[in-house]
């Protein structure tokens, strides 16, 4: 998997000084078979994690990376010494893209509006750009799934997410049963443990006379862990807005359901309208069916997969042994990353419409209608939604909770900064037994922070 040069920063640890990979990196008469130590700044989110680097420090800037210690090793002889001066090749093994602590995430109030994933001068800078770029050539064709059709390698993802997420419920509901989950009655929080946390973060009803504690009690439902949004279901991606006299008559379901639905999911209950011809587009608000009398009867859907079902409370079971309850912890959190995973996949052609002001979401190329939105000052608009594009987590929101220390210490109100944080559902499969944590929660978790024995050792820290 080569990388070009133009994606990479070299970073010199003798002089500290940024090289743009168009400069070439010529090493001094001194250093030419021998050079200083250098490291690789690569774009966020590049899935370099497992691969190996091969830097090359002689009238090049350029970093191949390999899968395998083989192709290294194999590669390498091609670039040995040569007789006026040659290529000194280093190797190097990235473990992983993520630091080793970060903040914690933000609380933000619900009198400020959500940022922009995108800010707005940039997306106007880039639809200035897209414009000019624009004129002069033929249009492009419309590309699915703006055009009506389905993105057909997005089906089996869609199925894929469908399980997973039925898989991740049911696991829950079970997890629920060994792993004692504490809620406050008068807010939203919640904490993984068999007591609750003793700081004061309340922000529920009453919560001045209480002076911000938190009234414990234990929960056994499984949408206190993972939060399902619900959205309007849409029969047709691009028919005519939903308006506000039809805010009751639209049936809602899941987001991730509505979302998996429109990506290729047959539901009977849900039924969608499918398109086999691209849509004929009039105006920029006005389109016309294809006509599609003359194409042959449909073929039955290749990538249909039977879907999980959700167990009844009643019929929940719990682990009987800490060996199930690991395994199940295992399958939990490999359910929880096919999801978000997947949908993330889907929430890239599928476009996902958030309100800026509250929580409503809407799966479609554009928001509904519905005056329902009670947030902020929400007379000044009308009750109108403010719609922006969505991120994950507005989708599928993870419920960060407190991360209990290895030794089993309960939480202390004066060591609040030493602790980390996780989502709900990973801080449950780490107190049920999961062998793997993913990479991208260590660092908020903070694994490598140690914690003071006492108040006096915590003033020492600086």
């Amino acid at each position: 998997m080569p990388l070009m040069a133009a994606e990479v920063l070299l970073v010199r640890s003798s002089s500290c000084s940024l090289l743009p990979s168009s400069s070439p990196f010529i090493p001094s008469s001194s250093n030419q078979m021998r050079t200083s130590p250098c490291r690789c700044l690569l774009p966020r989110g590049a899935p370099l994690s497992g691969f190996f680097g091969c830097r090359l420090t002689n009238y090049s800037s350029t970093i191949n990376l390999f899968s395998t210690k083989e192709e290294l090793s194999a590669y390498a002889p091609k670039l040995r010494w040569k007789r006026t001066g040659g290529r000194h090749i280093s190797g190097m093994v990235i473990k992983c893209n993520y630091p080793q602590n970060a903040d914690l995430p933000r609380y933000y109030s619900k009198k400020e509006k959500k940022p922009f994933p995108v800010p707005i001068v940039e997306l106007r800078r880039a639809a200035r750009e897209r414009i000019k770029n624009a004129k002069g050539k033929p249009r492009i064709p419309t590309l699915p799934p703006r055009n009506g059709m389905l993105v057909k390698s997005l089906i089996p993802v869609a199925y894929e997410v469908m399980n997973a997420r039925v898989t991740l419920i049911n696991n829950l509901k079970r997890l629920l049963k060994a792993v004692p989950v504490q809620a406050c009655k008068y807010c939203n929080e919640i904490h993984v443990g068999s007591i609750g946390h003793p700081f004061k973060s309340c922000r529920g009803l009453y919560s001045n006379r209480r002076n911000g504690t938190h009234d414990w009690t234990r929960t056994f439902s499984s949408e206190d862990i993972f939060v399902s949004l619900e959205c309007f279901h849409l029969s047709d991606r691009l028919g005519p807005r939903i308006t506000h006299q039809e805010r009751f008559s639209v049936p809602r379901a899941p987001a991730i359901v509505e979302l998996c639905i429109q990506a290729g999911v047959d539901l009977p209950d849900l039924p969608t309208k499918r398109r086999r011809k691209p849509v004929i587009r009039v105006g920029r608000k006005e389109i016309i069916d294809a006509n599609e009398d003359d194409l042959p009867e449909p073929k039955p859907n290749k990538h249909e997969v039977p879907i999980l079902d959700i167990l009844p409370d009643e019929d929940v079971v719990a682990p009987l042994s800490p060996e199930e309850t690991a395994q199940l912890a295992d399958e939990t959190i490999e359910a929880w990353e096919t999801v978000r995973q997947g949908v993330a996949r889907l929430m890239r052609k599928y476009t996902v419409r958030v309100c800026g002001y509250c929580p409503e979401v809407h799966v479609g190329p554009t928001g509904h209608k519905a005056q329902n939105c009670g947030a902020h000052k929400h007379q000044q608009r009308n009750g109108q939604h403010g719609w922006q594009a969505a991120v994950l987590d507005n989708l599928f929101p993870p419920r960060y909770v407190w991360h209990m220390p290895e030794s089993g210490e309960e939480l202390k109100r004066e060591l609040k900064n030493f602790y980390g944080q996780a989502p709900a559902v990973v801080e449950m499969c780490v107190q049920a037994g999961c062998t793997t944590i993913p990479d991208e929660y260590k660092s908020t978790m903070r694994l490598n922070v140690g914690i003071p024995a006492s108040l006096k050792e915590a003033e020492m820290v600086v």
